[in-house]
């Protein structure tokens, strides 16, 4: 099966999401929540996170989550990954209870395809030190793609986590999580990337980005994907986006679709001139209009 076939794979469940002018979407990826050990990426952009999630709640958009979201491969346990993260998994858990939570699995984190993990697993999260349980992702499924049907029959926007174009981390799943969880686990805490990494592998990244941008000339639509972790800004021209990651030392990314208007977003730790520290929200590049577009 090719690449292209992969990718058209994934939409074909066809779930999808009205985009109207008043709709507000922020796409987040590559989360990689971890234990909170040293191999936890994720520790360091949490407050970040946080920050961006509460800034995006009380705006009124609804999140949706591109794949990777918790690193399932280095880990077993999604218990102790909700236990290391218990205010992220508190406000993810405010979206879904408004129905303003959508889920993508990636590679990382494909088991959430199984209906029965989420059941058991994602249902809830407890916090020891209150000894409660809430509502995670009640009845919420998460899927392999989601389709924005644009309500002006312009371009729909297809978002999915994008391994499919990536051979080793798709059909070969289950060997690449062997190999990371295995052997690249130990090495990272040793400072040596994982070369069959996407995200890490410069010729292999460049690779899927080529791919996924041929996917969507061809289908004439908007394509936002993740798991390269390389953000992106697309164009009519060029109709590939990607949502970066929260991984990244510099900051965290995302893509917010507001007013019928795609931009890429970044998140950094600042100082105000009271020397105190705070998130700053920074719009990269130009943002596109879909109304400009056909």
């Amino acid at each position: 099966m090719s690449s292209q076939t992969r990718i058209s794979k994934a939409f074909a469940e066809d779930f999808s999401l009205p985009l109207f002018p008043a709709s507000k979407y922020v796409l987040f990826s590559d989360c990689h929540r971890g234990v909170g050990n040293a191999n936890d990426n994720f520790l360091k952009n949490e407050y970040l996170y946080l920050a961006a999630l509460r800034y995006y709640y009380r705006k009124g958009f609804t999140y949706i989550e591109l794949g990777d979201g918790d690193e399932l491969w280095e880990n077993r346990s999604i218990q102790k990954i909700k236990e290391a993260h218990i205010p992220s998994f508190a406000l993810l858990a405010k979206f879904s209870s408004h129905q303003r939570f959508y889920g993508v699995y990636g590679n990382h984190d494909h088991i959430k395809k199984s209906d029965r993990f989420c059941e058991k697993h994602l249902r809830t999260y407890s916090c020891s030190q209150m000894c409660c349980t809430y509502p995670l992702f009640s009845g919420a499924a998460f899927h392999s793609g989601i389709i924005l049907r644009d309500c002006r029959q312009k371009k729909d926007l297809y978002l999915t986590h994008c391994h499919q174009a990536d051979f080793l981390n798709g059909p070969l799943w289950p060997l690449s999580r062997f190999l990371v969880r295995y052997l690249w686990k130990p090495l990272e805490r040793l400072g040596i990337p994982d070369p069959t990494s996407a995200a890490k592998n410069n010729r292999k990244k460049k690779a899927s980005e080529k791919r996924l941008l041929s996917w969507a000339k061809e289908r004439q639509c908007f394509l936002i994907s993740g798991h390269t972790h390389h953000p992106m800004m697309g164009s009519a021209a060029s109709p590939y986006f990607n949502t970066g990651s929260c991984i990244h030392p510099a900051g965290i990314t995302c893509i917010e679709i507001s007013n019928r208007r795609l931009a890429l977003i970044k998140w950094t730790l600042d100082s105000r001139e009271d020397l105190s520290l705070c998130a700053s929200r920074e719009i990269l590049g130009e943002p596109l209009c879909l109304d400009d577009e056909s």
